[in-house]
């Protein structure tokens, strides 16, 4: 098999090693940002921990840092919300914090590391194909981010099956690719949803965004296939692939 599916941080460990590209899916909020950010020309540089050794790191390497969403002023709006980021004046140089998005692209090891969302995803599927990734040569794992139970265990979240089952569709739909029946059943998942922009407004981690006043964060994840933007991740930082 050719193309891999998994969940989250300990899945990426174990698939990493014998993948020459991992995409990362995680699409409320930090892939969705990630584009969002990448497409206004930014270099956005992931990191595990929203503390003290992230300012020290958006200091090292000469970045704005993202803080909470709550946190943002009008002198420092930069947050992983993708609506908030579109409205911000973009710097060149942008750290953004993610206990999941982050935390599987430093699990990728020496592989291409991609970042995809509802609003890329054939855009991903696209630049994949065109080189050979999931090929026997250079196996392809698709890595869903999901989310945090207060313990700290892994949510499997609705959102990031469906963001992977999409780029996962995509290059069933080309043929040339032989995917495992994890991808298998996640591709089609998103081929049998009907709506998946209502699903995404209606899953538990839609619904909490609005609950915590973050409509408009759904309503650009949503966007669905708008985006010809490929964010990869080059000496530490996601930039537009060529």
């Amino acid at each position: 098999m050719t193309v891999s599916f998994g969940w989250g941080p300990v899945e990426a460990r174990v698939l990493a090693p014998s993948a020459a590209c991992v995409v990362v899916v995680d699409v409320l909020s930090f892939t969705t940002a990630v584009g969002v950010a990448v497409e206004a020309g930014a270099a956005v540089h992931p990191y595990r921990w929203r503390d003290a050794t992230a300012v020290a790191y958006a200091a090292a390497v000469g970045a704005s840092l993202a803080v909470g969403r709550r946190e943002a002023t009008p002198e420092h709006p930069w947050t992983l919300s993708p609506a908030a980021l579109r409205a911000a004046p973009m710097p060149a140089r942008l750290v953004l914090p993610s206990p999941n998005g982050s935390t599987i692209a430093a699990e990728a090891g020496a592989a291409t590391v991609v970042a995809a969302s509802l609003r890329n995803h054939s855009a991903v599927v696209r630049w994949l194909t065109a080189r050979g990734y999931g090929s026997a040569e250079r196996p392809l794992a698709v890595i869903a981010a999901g989310e945090r139970w207060p313990d700290g265990s892994l949510r499997p979240a609705l959102e990031d099956l469906l963001g992977a089952g999409a780029v996962l569709a995509g290059l069933r739909a080309t043929g040339a690719h032989t995917l495992t029946p994890e991808a298998t059943a996640a591709a089609t998942l998103w081929s049998a949803t009907e709506d998946p922009v209502a699903a995404l407004h209606g899953c538990d981690s839609g619904r909490e965004l609005y609950e915590n006043g973050f409509p408009q964060d759904v309503a650009v994840a949503a966007e669905t296939d708008t985006s010809t933007t490929v964010p990869v991740l080059v000496d530490g930082a996601f930039q537009e692939a060529p």
